[in-house]
C-alpha cells in the first residue's frame, strides 16, 4: 500500500489523515497505533477510556474513528451518539467498527447510528489496512468535492454579480438615452434616483425596498425616447394636442418596460407609467387617485417635480430650492401625497439634500451600482402599494 502512486489518493496524501482508536482493550489499541505508523500515518492516537472518545474527537477532530462496540461505561453505540452532533450533515465522518459480534441486528444498527463499515475481530492486518485506507479516500475525495462546489458556488455567484451590474449599467444608460433629449447635462435620472431614495428612507420603507426605487427611479421618462423633438424641446407652452402627445411617453415608458421578471424592471415599469398621477385625480390617468396610485408612482412624483423646478429646461427657468420646497408643499393634499411631502419635507430639513450635490458638475452621472448588486436579483419583494 505505502508509496502506491496509481490509486485515486497516494499515501502521502493520507499520511497526515487523523485517526482515532477507541477499544477497551489495551492491547488492541497498541498494535492498532502500531500498526498504522508502520503504515505511514503519522497523526494517530487512542484510548481505552470510552468516556474520553467524544472529548478527545472534539479536540482532534480525527478523519477516521476505528470504534469498538462492546465497552465499559459507554458503547459504541453511546460514542457515536456522542460523536452525532460534532459533525455537520454534509460531512463524511468513516466509522470503522471492530467487533467480534456477528449478530446482523447489531450490525445493522450500528450502520445506522453512522458506521460505515467492519472488521472482525480478530482482524487481520492486511484487510483492516485496506478498509483504513478505502475509508480515508473516500473521505479526502468527499471533501475535494465538497471545495470544488464551492469554488463553483463562487463562480455562479460571481457571475451573478457581473450580470447584475450588466443590467443596472444598461438601464442607466436606458435613462440616459431619454434624458439626453431634453436635459442635455443627462443627470435629471441620476438626482431623482437619490432624491425618491432618500424619501423611500424618510417614509421608513425597508432598505432592499429603498434601494429598489434608487435603481428604477431614473427610468421614470424612458418614454420619451417615444415623443418628437419639436414637441418635447418645444421652448413654449404645448398645446392640448401637443400635450396629449407629450402625456403618452408614460405609456410608452410602460410598454418599454413591461413584461419582465425581474423586480427592478417591474417597479420600474409602476414608475414610468403612474409618477404623473395626482394625489386628487387630476393627473394623466383621470380619476387615479390617493392611495390606489401605486407609491413608487407617489414618491418619484414629488422627486422628479422638486428636480424639474429647480433646473432649468427649454421652456422654463431654475427655481431656488427654497421656492421648490414652497411649491411641493402647496400641493400637498392635492398633486401630491402628504405622507411622501411629510417625508421629503424631513429630508429637506435634516439636510440631506446635500447628497444630491455629488452629481453636479459630473461630466456623466455615476453608475446605479450602488449598494449590493446581488439585491438585483435576490430582490423578492413588491414595492407596497398605498400606505
Amino acid at each position: 500500500m505505502p508509496g502506491d502512486e496509481d490509486n485515486t489518493l497516494g499515501m502521502e496524501e493520507l499520511r497526515h489523515a487523523r485517526v482515532l482508536v477507541v477499544d477497551d482493550e489495551e492491547a488492541n489499541v497498541t498494535a492498532l497505533l502500531k500498526l498504522l505508523k508502520r503504515a505511514g500515518y503519522t497523526d494517530v492516537i487512542g484510548t481505552t477510556d470510552s468516556r474520553k472518545a467524544v472529548p478527545l474527537f472534539r479536540e482532534r477532530e480525527p478523519d477516521l474513528v476505528l470504534l469498538d462496540l462492546h465497552m465499559p461505561h459507554q458503547d459504541g453505540f453511546q460514542v457515536m451518539e456522542g460523536i452525532r452532533p460534532l459533525v455537520s450533515q454534509d460531512t463524511y465522518l468513516p466509522i470503522l467498527i471492530l467487533t467480534g459480534d456477528q449478530e446482523q441486528e447489531v450490525r445493522q444498527r450500528a450502520l445506522s447510528s453512522g458506521a460505515k463499515d467492519f472488521v472482525t475481530k480478530p482482524f487481520e492486518v492486511t484487510e483492516v489496512l485496506l478498509r483504513i485506507r478505502n475509508l480515508l479516500e473516500t473521505r479526502f475525495l468527499h471533501r475535494q468535492l465538497a471545495r470544488h462546489n464551492e469554488t463553483l458556488e463562487q463562480k455562479v455567484q460571481d457571475r451573478t454579480r457581473e450580470l447584475a451590474e450588466a443590467q443596472v449599467e444598461i438601464l442607466n444608460r436606458l435613462a440616459l438615452a431619454a434624458e439626453y433629449r431634453d436635459d442635455v447635462t443627462g443627470k435629471h435620472a441620476e438626482r431623482v434616483g437619490i432624491l425618491s431614495f432618500l424619501v423611500a428612507q424618510a417614509l421608513g420603507l425597508q432598505p432592499d425596498e429603498a434601494r429598489l426605487i434608487r435603481r428604477a427611479a431614473p427610468l421614470h421618462d424612458v418614454g420619451k425616447i417615444g415623443i418628437p423633438d419639436a414637441i418635447l424641446m418645444k421652448p413654449g407652452t404645448l398645446t392640448p394636442a401637443e400635450f396629449e402627445v407629450m402625456k403618452s411617453h408614460t405609456e410608452i415608458g410602460g410598454r418599454i418596460l413591461s413584461g419582465s421578471q425581474y423586480p427592478l424592471l417591474q417597479v420600474a415599469r409602476e414608475i414610468a407609467l403612474y409618477h404623473h398621477e395626482k394625489w386628487d385625480g387630476s393627473g394623466y390617468k383621470p380619476g387615479m387617485t390617493g392611495e390606489s396610485i401605486p407609491l413608487v408612482g407617489r414618491i418619484v412624483a414629488v422627486a422628479d417635480a422638486f428636480d424639474s423646478l429647480t433646473h432649468e429646461r427649454p421652456y422654463k427657468p431654475a427655481l431656488p430650492q427654497d421656492e421648490a420646497v414652497e411649491i411641493i408643499n402647496r400641493d400637498r393634499g392635492t398633486h401630491f401625497d402628504p405622507t411622501v411631502v411629510d417625508a421629503f419635507l424631513e429630508v429637506v430639513q435634516t439636510g440631506r439634500l446635500r447628497e444630491l450635490e455629488r452629481v453636479q458638475g459630473v461630466d456623466r452621472p455615476e453608475p446605479l451600482v450602488d449598494g449590493i448588486l446581488n439585491d438585483v436579483v435576490r430582490a423578492r419583494m413588491e414595492v407596497a402599494r398605498g400606505s
